[in-house]
């Protein structure tokens, strides 16, 4: 499984595994992959700290980071973090808060403990991102600073090169894909429609091998729907460089959600998702609840662009977090995965993943091998 990725970045089987949890990103490079810590909701201090302890755990071996500049999004242009924050907040109705406040309520969900304690933007804009990739970019064993969402101003791209390492960026068109490789993006990241978080409306199938034409010979990374070893071994026959996965972490031993939130994707079939912007403002694949329900009926309030309903939901997110089993908490929790949820069902060890992940690998090439005559 091993391609020239893996020589670039130093790793032994390309599986790109993208969590929030620090010990999934130990894990699995321990393991041979490469783990991607989503710096994304953290502090400057809290990524600090984070990084801090992947360093002190991860050894001799490498990982990435990934922050999250959109496109676009509102008050883009502004890098006073501070007053950026100030100028959004005046930006949203009164309405907002309230209707996301009445679903908690009416759903039991407890008040967060310290009313003087705010939470604000967290990384959805360059101004409030740069700060995370600073700290990221003080860590010899990063090597690979990751995009989320569109193609990273230009400043960026030039000043993550300079300290040696390599960007890549998420897409969900074709067109995307061009823009990340004429702007200098050394991998592309297709992600299809299956895919957890933010994604595009084109399946992985049909969009992994026309990504990979566009770009040739840009490295690509096929992401959506990545579950098992058929899969990944489906990506590479396309072209793919590697593998891109983000839901099949969630629930892994290692992974930072509550028992309860894990039986909700347990319980959950490929059905149960869909794409709604009512938690950050853009399109994000999710576990449908009461609250995707609630703010997609035509009288209630519609979600605002990114950043702005971040910081409407951003109080919901901590709480529902903290507070998942109590109420009917998990009827209005932000539970981002994609269709592959319908493929977990159960809890293996993120070390067992890739394990599991090369065995089917290979298995599929054998039965390939066998089809052709070769095995």
């Amino acid at each position: 499984m091993r391609t020239s990725l893996c020589d670039r970045l130093g790793i032994d089987i390309p599986v790109f595994a993208f969590t929030h949890c620090r010990d999934v990103v130990v894990a699995v490079s321990k393991a041979g992959g490469l783990g991607v810590l989503g710096a994304v909701g953290f502090t400057p201090e809290q990524l600090r700290e984070e990084l801090d302890w992947i360093d002190a755990h991860i050894g001799d071996k490498p990982y990435a980071v990934d922050i999250v500049i959109p496109q676009k999004y509102e008050g883009m242009g502004s890098v006073d973090p501070a007053e950026l924050e100030r100028q959004l907040k005046a930006m949203v109705p009164q309405e907002h808060h309230d209707f996301a406040a009445k679903l908690l309520r009416e759903h039991g969900v407890p008040e967060w403990p310290d009313n003087d304690d705010e939470i604000g933007l967290l990384g959805w804009t360059e101004a409030t991102a740069t700060p995370l990739l600073e700290e990221a970019l003080k860590r010899p064993q990063v090597k690979l600073i990751a995009n989320a969402l569109g193609t990273p101003p230009k400043e960026i791209i030039d000043r993550i090169h300079a300290s040696g390492r390599l960007v890549a960026a998420l897409c969900g068109k074709v067109k995307q894909a061009k823009q990340h490789k004429a702007n200098g993006v050394d991998i592309i990241i297709a992600q299809g429609s299956e895919g957890g978080g933010h994604t595009g409306e084109v399946g992985s199938i049909v969009l992994w091998p026309q990504i990979i034409d566009a770009v040739a010979p840009t490295p690509v990374l096929a992401a959506g729907g990545i579950g098992n070893g058929r899969q990944v071994a489906a990506a590479l026959a396309m072209g793919a460089e590697g593998v891109w996965a983000g839901s099949l972490w969630l629930s892994v031993a290692e992974a930072a959600a509550e028992p309860e939130e894990k039986e909700c994707y347990f319980a959950a079939t490929s059905e149960d998702t869909v794409r709604s912007p009512s938690w950050t403002g853009k399109p994000c694949r999710m576990l449908r609840n009461d609250w995707t329900d609630a703010w997609a009926q035509p009288d209630n309030p519609k979600p605002l662009g990114m950043p702005l309903q971040g910081l409407v939901t951003a109080d919901a997110i901590r709480r529902t977090h903290r507070y998942v089993a109590q109420g009917d908490t998990r009827k209005v929790a932000f539970h981002p995965i994609g269709q592959v949820v319908g493929q977990i069902r159960h809890v293996e060890t993120a070390r067992g993943v890739v394990q599991r992940l090369m065995e089917e690998y290979v298995d599929a090439l054998e039965r390939l091998n066998s089809l052709t005559g070769g095995g």
